[in-house]
């Protein structure tokens, strides 16, 4: 596969080395014979391909992303493909400044401020908004069939009682807006004290902003009030934030139980470790 991609967009390659912690694509960093280095990305299904297309053509202009140099929409084999630029720097770490969690909430902000576009056909990228509520219980109740193979039957019971007791207590959705899914770290490039972009868009689509501050929560805001409040000032400098300390409570119980079944669907085994640490997240909330 990785042969007939490069072939196809005829890129003259010294060296390539797969992207570590990218979860529904390959990505592959190709260093060309010209100096360049460029990404090539594989989404894992036709439906990603579509979603991250369909999103680098809303954000060009808009928010700081990779160039996208080339695209191919694939065959019966390849699901399509992705030749994108290098952004300057590397993945957002804990131990950022304020300075750049300050950005981190502007950029986020920026995000959230797109709407559905009026003359803009889009093909993967789905407007959740009108049917939040449905939205939110379709994921959660697709993966407990995962979970429920995982957990004992109490701690499942438990968790399913949580769900339908916490999400009363949800605010009105806030959107329509565009929505990354996977906002977190991994995905968020700086260099030094600046935010160089975001990138990976498989899973973006318009809905309420509400779930998009979770992963970033776990993984970043956590650490540090410091941070957490200077991504808030932030955000707020580009468009009002929801109640974070009343939707996060929800989401973030949601994150574990969800990330639980993506690791019996994507292999116990190869995610041992993510798998623990939801598993911990979950015990704590229910227990």
């Amino acid at each position: 596969m990785l042969k007939r991609v490069i072939h196809q967009f005829d890129l003259n390659v010294l060296s390539i080395n797969e992207v570590e912690d990218s979860r529904s694509s390959t990505v592959y960093k190709c260093n060309l014979s010209n100096g360049n280095n460029v990404y090539l990305k594989i989404p894992f299904t036709k439906l990603k391909f579509q979603r991250e297309l369909d999103a680098y053509e809303l954000l060009k202009g808009e928010v700081s992303i990779p160039e996208m140099k080339d695209y191919w929409s694939g065959d019966a084999e390849c699901p399509g493909a992705f030749v994108l630029s290098e952004l300057k720097g590397r993945p957002l770490t804990s131990n950022a400044t304020p300075k750049i969690a300050y950005q981190v909430g502007v950029l986020q902000a920026r995000m959230h401020s797109l709407r559905p576009p009026i003359d803009q056909k889009l093909v993967g990228m789905q407007n959740q908004f009108s049917n939040w509520s449905h939205f939110v219980e379709q994921q959660f109740y697709s993966f407990a069939e995962d979970v429920r193979e995982i957990l004992d039957e109490r701690l499942y019971k438990l968790a399913v009682e949580r769900f339908e007791d916490m999400k009363h207590g949800l605010p009105l959705p806030d959107g329509p807006s565009f929505i990354h899914m996977d906002f977190r770290p991994a995905n968020i490039i700086f260099d030094q004290d600046e935010v160089t972009g975001v990138i990976d868009f498989e899973s973006a689509r318009f809905g309420s902003t509400e779930i998009d501050f979770t992963k970033l929560y776990r993984d970043f805001l956590s650490y540090d009030e410091s941070l957490y409040s200077a991504f808030q000032e932030g955000y707020k400098s580009i468009r009002p934030l929801v109640d974070l300390d009343q939707v996060l409570p929800f989401y973030r119980f949601t994150d574990a139980f969800n990330s639980i079944g993506w690791c019996k669907r994507r292999g116990i085994e190869e995610n041992a470790s993510f798998l623990e640490k939801n598993l911990t997240r979950l015990k704590t909330w229910l227990l």
